[in-house]
């Protein structure tokens, strides 16, 4: 066989074999020092290329190939005879399977010369828990041992067994191998190969190519290790002959297996109650010769499952399997209940009463006894045989009619093994107190705690009665209880409780003899959200607001009243807008929106379990028309008009530049000081001491200043235009300050001062003639110094010769200065002046 290796494809390695000489084939041979070993032992191989392949080349080299992994590291010679010879060993042999290749490279491939199989294990392990059963069935030995961890090799088994007296220390007679099928741990010997009540000695045999072991040896009689089969159950069938069984007892029997009737026996019998889950229960041992058995301590009317099993008694012998399973139910017995009741009557006819009876079993005890039905009967007085009952059912209410004289009935319940105690019902009038306070307050959705204040004096018991409210019928489907303890002031309910339904709550005190009035309450465990939320309307819209209204819903059963609500809306931007509103309203303006724009806006309703939302209502805001918007662009222009004219008066009445642009300068003679003038002719001559009332306050001050001597400037001689001609000396009388002023201070004579000097008082202290005035009709501002200014709109300034002497007041034509004596001027009639002594003409 030649086979290609390396990446060469599967085609091209056909090639290569058909193109091979056949001869090839012939010319090497592997050989091993052994095919098994122990694994991971060393194992040594050769292989000889005879001298028959001169062909190939003397100097080829044979490699080795254990798997798919190459060993080129073999040990190369060629012998005397002409044959080439490699020797490997191989270190160690960790594979239970290999195959070891001795190939020859040819060309770029290698090709296999030959092949042996290498296979390596484990001896085999001493066999070990050997057992045997006799079984009667198959009249054969049958026995089954553990074999032992694997080997990886091929292993054979074989039971073998002799015959013997005593211990099998002898052995008399051989019996012949018994070698499992299949591959199995265990084999049957026949009936025929065996001597009962003889000893045997048993054991087993391992077997592989690299050992042999056995098990330990096993003596026994094969009569002592009889496995039986198990017996058949069925219940007792009832006899006159047999009582009934007790309540919590059953009655049952069984049949051995007909070969084993020879033999005596033992069996076990275990129960377990239905349904399966609990924990088997294990009575015995129970004798095989009576074949039937009562059991009791059961729970009554309770099913149980069922199982046997037996063995050789008092002789050796496994038990045998556990029997088919039995299902019994064990004996009833009579209720063991009271029975709590409760009544409604109902007045037909005048001869007829309608009563329901309604009742509850309470056990006793936790096996009381199963319940089949109940009875409700009524013995006239006088009657005597039997009376038809009211009432034979299974339900747990009872609808009956009696006499309106008849005040008790007697219930019982009942079952195949008896009745209860009779349990009588009085039918009380109500007479007794009322309950006080009655309340409710909800645990959870499937609870309800039902609160009253107990009466006085306390009553033996309360019965609590709950049913669906209106709109249900009254009645229909009424749960009940009753609580025997009277010094209470609540219970739970927690039957028959559900969200989202209104129930009908009735509490009745039981007395002695006589009953309380029924309290009734209406109470919800867990109310729902709202239904649904009202429908948005647009009442009213403009340009920037919208009026909405909404009509509120109605209060619902089983719904929580609403909290509150909150609208929401949203514009084309997708930007949301909410408010909350409190749940009496039913209309809202929406505002601040914007002229022409599309709007989304719905309502939801909220309650403290939930909320709903309403459908969504579309509006759009309206667009300012022509004539408002003519009005906004008039009112925006008078706006923007009255901004301006505020900047520039505020921008020409600041105080730097009033006296640049035009100061405002009271004329004189244009006021109403010319009324102030005393009406005395003007022809009369004043005498300065008459003027001089005491009784009238001075006006102001005047101070006398002398001029400073100064020379000329350059400017004075060419500026004389527009301006009058003044008086070398002059001295200036200044009116300043306030006239009630007590101190005298002197006024800056500044220009930039903001007084505005109207009128100058002259005059020289040589001077005989009466004082002057100089008043100005100009709107310019006079000169508050003596200084002169060069500029071109002051209306006076004073001009001195070299000589210091006074030039000639003259007016000139050409301005609008006017010289007058003060008499003309109302002010300066009462002028006091001070500091020129020499001013007797003024």
């Amino acid at each position: 066989m030649v086979v290609g290796l390396g990446t060469w494809s599967l085609a091209r390695v056909a090639l290569i074999i058909l193109l091979l000489p056949r001869s090839l084939e012939e010319c090497g041979r592997i050989s091993v020092s052994a095919p098994i070993a122990h694994l991971g032992d060393a194992i040594t191989a050769s292989c000889i290329i005879n001298r028959t392949c001169s062909h190939l080349d003397p100097e080829s080299q044979i490699v080795w190939r254990l798997g798919t992994e190459l060993h080129p590291g073999g040990r190369q010679q060629r012998l005397p005879d002409g044959t080439q010879e490699s020797t490997i060993t191989l270190p160690h042999l960790n594979d239970p399977r290999a195959i070891l290749s001795c190939c020859l490279r040819w060309g770029n491939s290698l090709q296999i010369l030959d092949q042996a199989e290498l296979r390596a294990g484990y001896p085999p392990a001493a066999p070990h828990n050997l057992s045997c059963l006799m079984n009667l069935t198959t009249e054969s030995l049958t026995c089954q041992w553990e074999p032992g961890p694997d080997t990886h090799l091929t292993t054979n088994f074989t039971l073998k067994s002799f015959k013997s007296r005593g211990n099998c220390q002898d052995q008399e007679e051989a019996i012949p191998d018994c070698v499992p099928e299949g591959g199995q741990s265990r084999c049957s010997i026949p009936r025929k190969h065996l001597r009962l009540y003889q000893s045997m000695g048993i054991w087993v045999q391992a077997e592989n190519v690299l050992g042999t072991s056995v098990s330990p040896q096993l003596c026994l009689d094969p009569m002592d290790v009889v496995k039986l089969e198990p017996p058949t159950l069925w219940a007792l069938d009832p006899s006159p002959e047999v009582a009934p069984p007790q309540p919590g007892c059953l009655q049952l029997q069984w049949e051995s297996w007909k070969p084993t009737l020879y033999i005596d026996q033992k069996c076990e019998l275990r129960h377990q109650p239905q349904p399966g889950g609990a924990n088997w229960t294990l009575v015995g041992p129970l004798p095989s010769k009576t074949l039937q058995h009562e059991l009791c301590g059961l729970l009554p009317s309770t099913a149980y499952t069922l199982q046997m099993r037996c063995t050789r008694w008092p002789l050796p012998g496994y038990w045998s399997d556990w029997s088919p399973s039995l299902e019994l139910t064990s004996a009833q017995r009579a209720p063991n209940v009271r029975l709590d009741t409760w009544w409604r009557q109902r007045q037909l006819d005048r001869g007829t009463v309608d009563m329901q009876l309604f009742w509850k079993p309470m056990p006793l005890e936790e096996d009381s006894g199963q319940i089949q039905g109940y009875l409700v009967s009524w013995r006239p007085s006088g009657q005597a045989g039997a009376v038809p009952p009211l009432c034979n059912t299974t339900e747990l209410n009872c609808t009956f009619h009696l006499p309106p004289e008849v005040r008790e009935v007697v219930l019982v319940a009942y079952n195949t093994a008896g009745t209860s105690h009779p349990t009588p019902v009085v039918f009380l009038e109500s007479t007794g107190p009322p309950l006080g306070r009655l309340y409710t307050m909800a645990q959870d959705p499937h609870n309800l705690w039902v609160g009253w204040e107990p009466p006085s004096p306390p009553p033996r018991g309360y019965v609590i009665e709950w049913g669906p409210g209106p709109p249900s019928p009254s009645g229909s489907h009424m749960t009940w209880k009753m609580e025997h303890n009277g010094s209470i002031a609540g219970t739970l309910l927690q039957e028959n409780i559900w969200p989202f339904q209104l129930y009908e709550i009735t509490v009745t005190a039981l007395y002695q003899d006589t009953t309380g009035p029924s309290q009734r309450i209406y109470a919800y465990s867990q109310e729902m959200a709202p239904s649904y939320t009202p429908e948005l309307h647009l009442k009213h819209i403009g340009k920037t607001w919208a009026q909405l209204e909404w009509v509120p819903p109605a209060p619902e059963l089983g719904r929580s009243p609403l909290s509150h609500y909150t609208i929401f809306w949203t514009n084309a931007q997708g930007q949301s807008f909410s408010t909350i509103l409190n749940a009496s309203s039913h209309e809202f303006v929406l505002p601040g929106l914007e002229p022409a724009s599309l709007y989304h806006v719905h309502l939801m309703a909220a309650s403290r379990v939930g909320a709903t939302n309403s459908t969504s209502l579309t509006l759009m805001t309206l667009a300012p028309g022509e004539f408002e918007l003519h009005i906004f662009l008039g009112l925006f222009g008078l706006l923007l008009s009255l901004i301006c004219l505020c900047a520039a008066t505020r921008f020409c009445c600041r105080p730097s530049r009033k006296n640049s642009l035009w100061p405002s300068v009271p004329d004189p003679a244009h006021s109403s000081l010319g009324s102030w003038v005393p009406s005395i002719p003007a022809e009369e001559i004043f005498q300065l001491p008459s003027l001089w009332d005491t009784s009238m306050p001075p006006i102001t001050k005047i101070t006398v200043l002398e001029e400073e001597e100064k020379k000329p400037g350059p400017w004075e001689a060419h500026e004389s235009s527009g301006t009058c001609g003044l008086p070398a000396l002059v001295q200036a009388y200044v009116l300043q300050g306030d006239p009630r002023a007590s101190t005298i201070q002197p006024q800056s004579q500044s220009g930039n001062s903001d007084q505005v000097l109207y009128g100058q008082v002259m005059g020289s202290p040589a001077g005989s003639g009466p004082a002057d005035y100089i008043r100005c009709d100009s709107t310019q501002p006079l000169l508050g110094g003596l200084t002169p200014s060069p500029k071109t709109y002051e209306n006076l300034w004073f001009q001195t010769s070299p000589l210091r002497t006074p030039e000639p007041l003259v007016p000139n034509q050409e301005d609008d200065c006017v010289f007058g004596p003060l008499i003309d001027f109302p002010l300066l009639q009462g002028l006091q002046v001070h500091g020129v002594e020499g001013l007797g003409g003024f």
